[in-house]
């Protein structure tokens, strides 16, 4: 098939470091090339795909992410591409791309890779049948039930690529973005109460991330507290696959919390606060511990080692590996094709 890739403007593809969406669109593409699809990637900075690369921005607009100028710049560009080409499908992961997706005859699926409440579920909504929506888990389908989603493909990570060990160290991890909704701080408070030393690894470039920093995170550093920031791909393999476990206490509707999948697939456990997918990814007791209150966090810290690692990378590669998400969005591409 001929397949059209949008990638979001902020990060290459793949990113150095943070860029979730822009990993998901490198693997996708990635696979799909090996199964012999035709592939065109369009996205920021430099080529790194062995698809076809077209190029938005010389050097991708991360220092602007929020602002809507790039967005709405990288969407027209996008659909000047696609209009020079012949393709059976596109697959847009941006945000305002879909709008141009009324103006094609090629169909676009379009992934929701964020919530979907208040004006975005309007938004998606407005689109209406001009786009095939995905959603990346159930629990994001039913945030908004009304949307007219075509189904749900679980993201994936190339399991094989992450390295295993059943030999853990003490120390417990958080990986995330700063901000409330993440809960670096509830995971600061349960590791104290554990007794056990917290690594936290995250971005913190925007406006909104310092200022949570600064105001909850640092007051509350301290010699069991290890604040290392962002961490690239490799640092970040080496501290999941050592961690006693993950701790992973959200207190919003995470859509897909793809580091659970990636803890796992380290063989490291995931200790978790319910909400959004974590009960899609996380088995209660196999490869972790679900809690419904912060308050259960130290405990089921305490019991993480009790933790097989064997199950939480064999779960990982049953359910989440990149060739099952590749696969999903190939008979997808084929049957919207044909409509």
């Amino acid at each position: 098939m001929r397949i059209g890739m949008v990638a979001p403007p902020w990060f290459e593809v793949p990113p150095k470091g943070y860029g979730g969406i822009e990993w998901l669109c490198h693997w996708l593409t990635e696979g799909l090339v090996k199964r012999g699809h035709e592939v065109v990637l369009i996205g920021s900075g430099n080529n790194n795909t062995s698809a076809r690369f077209l190029q938005t921005f010389a050097e991708p607009p991360t220092e602007r992410l929020g602002e809507s100028l790039p967005e709405v710049l990288h969407s027209a560009l996008v659909a000047s591409f696609l209009d020079d080409l012949a393709l059976d499908v596109v697959h847009d992961h941006s945000f305002a791309g879909p709008l141009s997706a009324r103006g094609r005859n090629t169909p676009t699926i379009v992934t929701a890779h964020g919530p979907v409440d208040g004006e975005v579920a309007h938004y998606y909504a407005a689109l209406g049948r001009t786009i095939n929506l995905v959603a990346i888990s159930d629990a994001q389908q039913r945030q908004a039930p009304q949307l007219p989603w075509t189904t749900t493909i679980h993201n994936g990570v190339p399991i094989a690529e992450y390295p295993f060990s059943e030999d853990k160290d003490d120390y417990l991890l958080f990986l995330g973005r700063m901000s409330p909704e993440k809960g670096a701080h509830l995971a600061i408070q349960a590791a104290r109460d554990a007794d056990l030393p917290l690594v936290i690894a995250g971005k913190c470039n925007e406006p909104l991330e310092k200022a949570y920093f600064e105001t909850q995170i640092k007051p509350l550093l301290g010699p069991d507290i290890d604040w290392i920031g962002a961490a690239e791909t490799k640092r970040k393999k080496e501290l999941l696959v050592k961690a006693r476990c993950l701790v992973f206490p959200i207190m919003w509707e995470e859509p897909f919390g793809i580091v659970m999948v990636e803890a796992m697939a380290c063989g490291t456990p995931v200790v978790a606060l319910r909400g959004g997918s974590v009960a899609e990814i996380v088995e209660d007791g196999v490869t972790g511990f679900i809690c419904d209150h912060a308050s259960d966090l130290p405990e089921a810290i305490k019991r993480s080692s009790l933790i097989e690692p064997a199950a939480c990378r064999a779960r990982a590669l049953r359910l989440f590996d990149t060739s099952k998400m590749v696969e999903s969005y190939e008979r997808l591409y084929e049957v919207t094709s044909h409509r």
